[in-house]
Protein backbone atom coordinates (compact mmCIF):
# COMPACT_ATOMS: atom_id res chain seq x y z
CA UNK A 1 0.00 0.00 0.00
CA UNK A 2 1.54 3.47 -0.73
CA UNK A 3 2.40 5.49 2.07
CA UNK A 4 -0.25 7.84 3.59
CA UNK A 5 0.63 11.37 3.03
CA UNK A 6 -2.40 13.06 4.24
CA UNK A 7 -6.23 14.00 3.13
CA UNK A 8 -6.55 17.53 2.97
CA UNK A 9 -9.01 18.57 0.06
CA UNK A 10 -9.60 22.28 1.76
CA UNK A 11 -5.82 22.78 2.39
CA UNK A 12 -6.40 22.86 5.69
CA UNK A 13 -2.75 22.81 6.08
CA UNK A 14 -2.44 26.92 5.70
CA UNK A 15 -4.66 26.77 8.76
CA UNK A 16 -2.28 25.38 11.08
CA UNK A 17 0.86 27.24 12.13
CA UNK A 18 4.41 26.02 11.36
CA UNK A 19 5.17 24.60 14.42
CA UNK A 20 1.76 22.66 14.35
CA UNK A 21 2.29 21.36 10.83
CA UNK A 22 6.12 19.92 12.04
CA UNK A 23 4.43 17.89 15.20
CA UNK A 24 2.00 16.27 12.90
CA UNK A 25 4.24 15.26 10.63
CA UNK A 26 6.78 14.10 13.47
CA UNK A 27 4.14 11.93 15.22
CA UNK A 28 2.51 10.72 11.62
CA UNK A 29 6.84 9.65 10.84
CA UNK A 30 6.42 7.81 14.19
CA UNK A 31 3.30 6.12 13.97
CA UNK A 32 4.18 4.87 10.16
CA UNK A 33 7.75 3.80 11.89
CA UNK A 34 6.77 2.52 14.95
CA UNK A 35 3.11 1.33 15.61
CA UNK A 36 1.77 0.96 12.28
CA UNK A 37 4.48 -1.98 11.72
CA UNK A 38 3.40 -3.96 14.95
CA UNK A 39 -0.01 -2.85 15.56
CA UNK A 40 -2.17 -5.86 13.98
CA UNK A 41 0.42 -8.54 15.76
CA UNK A 42 -0.50 -6.60 19.26
CA UNK A 43 -4.39 -6.50 18.43
CA UNK A 44 -4.08 -10.16 17.74
CA UNK A 45 -2.62 -11.50 21.06
CA UNK A 46 -4.30 -8.72 22.55
CA UNK A 47 -1.21 -7.15 23.95
CA UNK A 48 -0.58 -3.20 24.54
CA UNK A 49 2.83 -1.82 23.09
CA UNK A 50 4.44 -0.75 26.51
CA UNK A 51 8.18 -0.32 25.02
CA UNK A 52 6.27 2.39 23.02
CA UNK A 53 5.37 5.08 26.18
CA UNK A 54 9.14 5.69 26.86
CA UNK A 55 9.49 7.05 22.80
CA UNK A 56 5.93 8.68 23.83
CA UNK A 57 7.71 10.49 26.47
CA UNK A 58 11.00 10.98 24.37
CA UNK A 59 8.83 12.82 21.69
CA UNK A 60 6.81 14.97 23.93
CA UNK A 61 3.34 13.31 23.01
CA UNK A 62 2.40 13.03 26.76
CA UNK A 63 0.90 16.44 28.27
CA UNK A 64 1.03 17.81 24.96
CA UNK A 65 -0.71 20.76 26.18
CA UNK A 66 0.71 21.22 29.43
CA UNK A 67 2.83 24.36 30.43
CA UNK A 68 5.69 23.58 33.36
CA UNK A 69 6.85 20.25 35.66
CA UNK A 70 8.34 18.95 32.61
CA UNK A 71 5.57 19.16 30.05
CA UNK A 72 5.46 20.33 26.10
CA UNK A 73 3.37 23.16 26.56
CA UNK A 74 1.80 23.24 22.86
CA UNK A 75 -1.17 24.33 21.52
CA UNK A 76 -4.60 22.25 22.13
CA UNK A 77 -4.64 22.17 18.42
CA UNK A 78 -1.16 20.77 18.33
CA UNK A 79 -2.37 17.99 21.32
CA UNK A 80 -5.26 17.58 18.41
CA UNK A 81 -2.91 16.38 15.53
CA UNK A 82 -0.95 14.44 17.86
CA UNK A 83 -4.30 12.94 19.25
CA UNK A 84 -5.32 12.57 15.46
CA UNK A 85 -1.89 10.56 14.24
CA UNK A 86 -1.88 8.03 16.93
CA UNK A 87 -5.53 7.03 16.39
CA UNK A 88 -4.59 6.96 12.31
CA UNK A 89 -2.06 4.22 13.92
CA UNK A 90 -4.62 2.82 16.81
CA UNK A 91 -7.64 4.15 19.25
CA UNK A 92 -5.33 2.06 21.71
CA UNK A 93 -2.13 4.25 21.40
CA UNK A 94 -4.23 7.01 21.52
CA UNK A 95 -6.32 6.23 24.70
CA UNK A 96 -3.12 5.69 26.62
CA UNK A 97 -1.85 8.99 25.52
CA UNK A 98 -5.29 10.91 26.21
CA UNK A 99 -5.58 8.75 29.34
CA UNK A 100 -2.12 9.68 30.63
CA UNK A 101 -2.76 13.57 29.49
CA UNK A 102 -6.20 14.56 29.87
CA UNK A 103 -7.72 12.39 32.76
CA UNK A 104 -4.61 11.71 34.96
CA UNK A 105 -2.12 14.84 33.84
CA UNK A 106 -4.28 17.57 33.87
CA UNK A 107 -6.58 16.85 37.03
CA UNK A 108 -2.89 16.92 38.76
CA UNK A 109 -2.37 19.84 37.46
CA UNK A 110 -5.13 21.75 37.45
CA UNK A 111 -6.32 20.74 40.75
CA UNK A 112 -2.85 18.99 42.79
CA UNK A 113 -0.52 20.98 45.41
CA UNK A 114 2.24 21.80 44.34
CA UNK A 115 4.02 19.00 45.54
CA UNK A 116 1.62 16.94 43.41
CA UNK A 117 2.91 18.46 40.38
CA UNK A 118 6.70 18.46 41.14
CA UNK A 119 6.34 14.74 42.58
CA UNK A 120 4.35 12.94 39.22
CA UNK A 121 3.82 15.07 36.49
CA UNK A 122 8.07 15.83 35.31
CA UNK A 123 7.81 11.13 34.98
CA UNK A 124 4.26 11.49 33.56
CA UNK A 125 5.54 13.73 30.83
CA UNK A 126 8.62 11.36 30.06
CA UNK A 127 6.64 7.88 29.87
CA UNK A 128 8.40 6.89 33.46
CA UNK A 129 5.26 6.90 35.69
CA UNK A 130 1.67 5.70 34.03
CA UNK A 131 -1.39 7.06 35.17
CA UNK A 132 -5.08 5.93 34.89
CA UNK A 133 -8.14 7.54 36.09
CA UNK A 134 -11.35 5.68 38.03
CA UNK A 135 -14.43 7.48 37.70
CA UNK A 136 -16.85 4.80 36.02
CA UNK A 137 -18.60 1.91 38.03
CA UNK A 138 -19.80 -1.32 37.55
CA UNK A 139 -23.49 0.40 37.77
CA UNK A 140 -22.61 3.76 36.84
CA UNK A 141 -21.14 5.21 34.08
CA UNK A 142 -23.74 7.76 32.27
CA UNK A 143 -25.20 8.76 36.03
CA UNK A 144 -21.31 9.07 37.49
CA UNK A 145 -23.22 11.28 40.37
CA UNK A 146 -24.63 8.05 41.93
CA UNK A 147 -21.43 7.02 42.33
CA UNK A 148 -21.12 4.20 45.53
CA UNK A 149 -17.07 4.55 45.79
CA UNK A 150 -16.74 6.18 49.15
CA UNK A 151 -13.65 7.28 51.29
CA UNK A 152 -13.80 7.78 55.13
CA UNK A 153 -11.41 10.19 57.25
CA UNK A 154 -9.62 8.25 59.37
CA UNK A 155 -7.29 10.17 61.34
CA UNK A 156 -3.68 10.42 59.21
CA UNK A 157 -5.28 9.10 56.17
CA UNK A 158 -8.06 8.55 53.79
CA UNK A 159 -10.22 4.73 53.66
CA UNK A 160 -12.04 4.09 50.22
CA UNK A 161 -13.97 1.64 49.72
CA UNK A 162 -15.34 0.53 46.34
CA UNK A 163 -14.65 -0.32 42.50
CA UNK A 164 -14.18 1.45 39.41
CA UNK A 165 -14.52 -0.56 35.92
CA UNK A 166 -13.19 0.10 32.37
CA UNK A 167 -10.34 1.54 33.27
CA UNK A 168 -7.50 2.14 30.33
CA UNK A 169 -4.18 1.72 32.01
CA UNK A 170 -5.17 0.54 35.27
CA UNK A 171 -3.03 -2.87 35.52
CA UNK A 172 0.04 -1.00 34.28
CA UNK A 173 -0.65 2.60 36.04
CA UNK A 174 1.36 3.63 38.68
CA UNK A 175 -0.75 6.04 40.53
CA UNK A 176 -4.67 6.57 39.83
CA UNK A 177 -6.92 9.81 39.44
CA UNK A 178 -9.73 7.99 41.68
CA UNK A 179 -13.26 10.04 42.52
CA UNK A 180 -15.11 9.03 45.62
CA UNK A 181 -17.58 10.56 48.03
CA UNK A 182 -16.32 12.06 50.87
CA UNK A 183 -19.19 13.09 53.25
CA UNK A 184 -21.64 12.58 50.70
CA UNK A 185 -18.71 15.12 48.45
CA UNK A 186 -16.87 14.14 45.15
CA UNK A 187 -13.82 14.37 45.45
CA UNK A 188 -10.59 13.23 43.84
CA UNK A 189 -7.38 11.06 45.08
CA UNK A 190 -4.51 10.07 44.10
CA UNK A 191 -4.04 6.53 44.72
CA UNK A 192 -0.82 4.60 44.12
CA UNK A 193 0.21 0.90 43.16
CA UNK A 194 1.06 -0.49 46.06
CA UNK A 195 -1.36 1.36 48.56
CA UNK A 196 -2.74 -1.56 50.89
CA UNK A 197 -5.99 -2.29 49.39
CA UNK A 198 -5.76 -1.38 46.17
CA UNK A 199 -6.01 -3.63 43.10
CA UNK A 200 -6.15 -3.52 39.84
CA UNK A 201 -7.24 -6.67 38.05
CA UNK A 202 -7.37 -6.32 34.32
CA UNK A 203 -10.39 -7.26 31.90
CA UNK A 204 -9.94 -9.92 29.53
CA UNK A 205 -12.52 -11.19 26.41
CA UNK A 206 -12.63 -7.53 24.89
CA UNK A 207 -13.36 -7.31 20.90
CA UNK A 208 -12.22 -4.17 20.89
CA UNK A 209 -9.67 -2.14 21.94
CA UNK A 210 -7.27 -5.19 21.90
CA UNK A 211 -4.17 -3.58 22.10
CA UNK A 212 -4.99 -1.68 25.19
CA UNK A 213 -5.07 -2.41 28.89
CA UNK A 214 -8.52 -2.16 30.09
CA UNK A 215 -8.82 -3.20 34.08
CA UNK A 216 -10.53 -2.90 37.16
CA UNK A 217 -9.94 -0.66 40.08
CA UNK A 218 -10.90 -2.35 43.68
CA UNK A 219 -10.44 -0.64 47.10
CA UNK A 220 -10.94 -2.54 50.04
CA UNK A 221 -10.29 -0.91 53.11
CA UNK A 222 -7.15 1.03 50.90
CA UNK A 223 -5.81 3.54 52.89
CA UNK A 224 -4.03 6.52 51.33
CA UNK A 225 -2.10 9.60 52.92
CA UNK A 226 -4.42 12.67 53.92
CA UNK A 227 -1.84 14.48 51.44
CA UNK A 228 -2.96 12.90 48.50
CA UNK A 229 -6.27 14.20 48.00
CA UNK A 230 -6.38 17.12 45.35
CA UNK A 231 -7.56 20.46 47.49
CA UNK A 232 -8.86 22.53 44.49
CA UNK A 233 -11.82 21.00 43.30
CA UNK A 234 -15.08 19.69 44.83
CA UNK A 235 -18.40 17.56 42.98
CA UNK A 236 -18.54 16.75 39.11
CA UNK A 237 -16.59 19.66 38.07
CA UNK A 238 -13.33 18.01 38.67
CA UNK A 239 -14.07 14.67 36.68
CA UNK A 240 -16.20 16.58 33.97
CA UNK A 241 -13.53 18.93 33.38
CA UNK A 242 -11.06 16.34 32.89
CA UNK A 243 -13.54 14.19 30.57
CA UNK A 244 -14.02 17.26 28.68
CA UNK A 245 -10.65 17.52 27.83
CA UNK A 246 -10.03 13.96 26.62
CA UNK A 247 -13.46 14.51 24.85
CA UNK A 248 -11.71 17.44 22.91
CA UNK A 249 -9.03 14.69 22.31
CA UNK A 250 -10.75 12.08 20.65
CA UNK A 251 -12.83 14.35 18.50
CA UNK A 252 -9.24 14.47 16.65
CA UNK A 253 -8.57 11.15 17.44
CA UNK A 254 -11.89 9.68 15.44
CA UNK A 255 -10.55 11.78 12.24
CA UNK A 256 -7.28 9.49 12.41
CA UNK A 257 -8.84 6.17 12.40
CA UNK A 258 -11.26 7.74 9.41
CA UNK A 259 -8.31 8.73 7.36
CA UNK A 260 -6.62 5.33 7.90
CA UNK A 261 -9.84 3.52 6.24
CA UNK A 262 -10.10 5.85 4.09
CA UNK A 263 -6.60 5.21 3.08
CA UNK A 264 -6.37 1.79 2.70
CA UNK A 265 -10.36 1.83 0.61
CA UNK A 266 -8.91 4.01 -2.01
CA UNK A 267 -5.64 1.91 -2.41
CA UNK A 268 -7.32 -0.94 -1.93
CA UNK A 269 -10.01 0.10 -4.44
CA UNK A 270 -7.07 1.18 -7.22
CA UNK A 271 -5.81 -2.30 -7.28
CA UNK A 272 -8.68 -4.64 -7.11
CA UNK A 273 -9.27 -5.62 -11.16
CA UNK A 274 -13.00 -7.09 -11.63
CA UNK A 275 -14.87 -7.25 -14.65
CA UNK A 276 -11.49 -6.10 -15.98
CA UNK A 277 -10.91 -2.71 -13.96
CA UNK A 278 -10.19 -1.31 -10.76
CA UNK A 279 -13.23 -1.05 -8.88
CA UNK A 280 -12.52 2.49 -8.05
CA UNK A 281 -13.97 3.16 -11.46
CA UNK A 282 -17.35 2.03 -10.96
CA UNK A 283 -19.75 4.64 -9.81
CA UNK A 284 -21.08 3.35 -6.41
CA UNK A 285 -17.45 2.81 -5.35
CA UNK A 286 -16.33 6.44 -5.88
CA UNK A 287 -20.06 7.48 -4.67
CA UNK A 288 -18.55 5.98 -1.06
CA UNK A 289 -14.99 7.34 -1.60
CA UNK A 290 -16.47 11.11 -2.54
CA UNK A 291 -19.32 10.47 0.90
CA UNK A 292 -15.91 9.43 2.79
CA UNK A 293 -13.97 12.39 2.02
CA UNK A 294 -16.52 15.00 2.36
CA UNK A 295 -17.33 13.81 6.45
CA UNK A 296 -13.37 13.95 6.80
CA UNK A 297 -13.14 17.20 5.29
CA UNK A 298 -16.36 18.34 7.80
CA UNK A 299 -14.90 16.66 10.64
CA UNK A 300 -11.25 18.39 10.50
CA UNK A 301 -13.29 21.63 10.23
CA UNK A 302 -14.86 21.10 13.15
CA UNK A 303 -12.16 19.50 15.42
CA UNK A 304 -9.90 22.63 13.84
CA UNK A 305 -12.32 25.40 14.98
CA UNK A 306 -13.19 24.09 18.19
CA UNK A 307 -9.40 23.93 19.01
CA UNK A 308 -9.02 27.51 18.47
CA UNK A 309 -12.00 28.00 20.90
CA UNK A 310 -10.45 26.06 23.19
CA UNK A 311 -6.95 27.98 22.88
CA UNK A 312 -8.69 31.32 23.21
CA UNK A 313 -10.43 29.94 26.37
CA UNK A 314 -13.80 30.56 25.11
CA UNK A 315 -14.59 26.87 24.37
CA UNK A 316 -17.94 25.57 26.07
CA UNK A 317 -18.85 21.61 26.81
CA UNK A 318 -21.71 21.56 24.60
CA UNK A 319 -19.12 22.57 21.20
CA UNK A 320 -17.00 20.05 22.56
CA UNK A 321 -19.90 17.38 22.96
CA UNK A 322 -20.51 17.99 18.76
CA UNK A 323 -17.49 17.27 18.02
CA UNK A 324 -16.75 14.05 19.44
CA UNK A 325 -20.36 12.68 18.96
CA UNK A 326 -20.21 13.76 14.87
CA UNK A 327 -16.57 12.67 14.40
CA UNK A 328 -16.43 9.49 16.02
CA UNK A 329 -20.03 8.57 14.41
CA UNK A 330 -18.51 9.94 10.98
CA UNK A 331 -15.30 7.83 11.49
CA UNK A 332 -17.38 4.54 12.26
CA UNK A 333 -19.28 4.64 9.10
CA UNK A 334 -16.69 5.28 7.23
CA UNK A 335 -15.02 2.14 8.47
CA UNK A 336 -17.59 0.24 7.85
CA UNK A 337 -18.24 1.54 4.09
CA UNK A 338 -14.45 1.15 3.88
CA UNK A 339 -15.19 -2.31 4.73
CA UNK A 340 -17.53 -2.89 2.32
CA UNK A 341 -14.99 -1.68 -1.00
CA UNK A 342 -12.67 -4.19 0.71
CA UNK A 343 -15.43 -6.55 0.33
CA UNK A 344 -14.30 -10.14 2.00
CA UNK A 345 -10.63 -8.95 2.26
CA UNK A 346 -11.87 -6.34 4.87
CA UNK A 347 -11.59 -8.55 7.63
CA UNK A 348 -8.34 -9.82 7.31
CA UNK A 349 -5.53 -7.69 9.30
CA UNK A 350 -3.87 -7.46 6.53
CA UNK A 351 -6.02 -4.46 6.56
CA UNK A 352 -6.65 -1.81 9.24
CA UNK A 353 -10.43 -1.35 9.03
CA UNK A 354 -11.75 -4.27 11.03
CA UNK A 355 -9.80 -3.07 13.51
CA UNK A 356 -10.77 0.32 13.22
CA UNK A 357 -14.46 -0.47 12.99
CA UNK A 358 -14.14 -2.70 16.07
CA UNK A 359 -12.16 0.01 18.07
CA UNK A 360 -14.18 2.62 17.52
CA UNK A 361 -17.44 0.88 18.48
CA UNK A 362 -16.23 1.83 21.80
CA UNK A 363 -14.54 5.41 21.34
CA UNK A 364 -18.34 5.91 20.75
CA UNK A 365 -19.27 4.69 23.91
CA UNK A 366 -16.64 6.08 26.28
CA UNK A 367 -16.38 9.59 27.43
CA UNK A 368 -20.41 9.90 26.89
CA UNK A 369 -22.07 7.99 25.04
CA UNK A 370 -23.40 9.01 21.49
CA UNK A 371 -26.81 9.42 23.49
CA UNK A 372 -25.63 11.32 25.85
CA UNK A 373 -23.99 14.14 23.72
CA UNK A 374 -27.17 14.12 21.96
CA UNK A 375 -28.83 14.72 25.52
CA UNK A 376 -26.11 17.29 26.49
CA UNK A 377 -26.66 19.36 22.87
CA UNK A 378 -30.72 19.24 23.63
CA UNK A 379 -30.19 21.12 27.17
CA UNK A 380 -28.13 23.38 25.41
CA UNK A 381 -31.08 23.97 22.16
CA UNK A 382 -33.94 23.66 24.83
CA UNK A 383 -32.66 24.58 28.63
CA UNK A 384 -34.27 21.64 29.70
CA UNK A 385 -32.73 18.43 31.25
CA UNK A 386 -33.83 15.08 29.79
CA UNK A 387 -31.40 13.24 31.84
CA UNK A 388 -33.83 12.25 34.20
Amino acid sequence: MRKFDGVDLYNIDSLLSEDERMVREAVRGWVDDNVIPIIEKHCREATFPRHLVAQMGEMGLLGVNLKGYGCPGMSNVSYGLVAQELERGDSGIRSFASVQTSLCMYPIHAFGTEEHKNKYLPDMAAGKLIGCFGLTEPDYGSNPGDMVTRAVDDGDTYVLNGAKMWITNGTIADLAIVWAKLDGVIRGFIVEKGDPGFSAPEMHGKHSLKASVTSELVFLDCRIPKDRILPHVKGLKGPFSCLNNARYGISWGAIGAAMACFHSAREYSLSRIQFGKPIASFQLVQNKLAWMLREITKAQLLSLQLGRLKDAGTIIPEQISLAKMNNVDIALQIAREARDIHGANGILDEYPVMRHMANLESVKTYEGTHDIHNLILGRWITGIQAFE
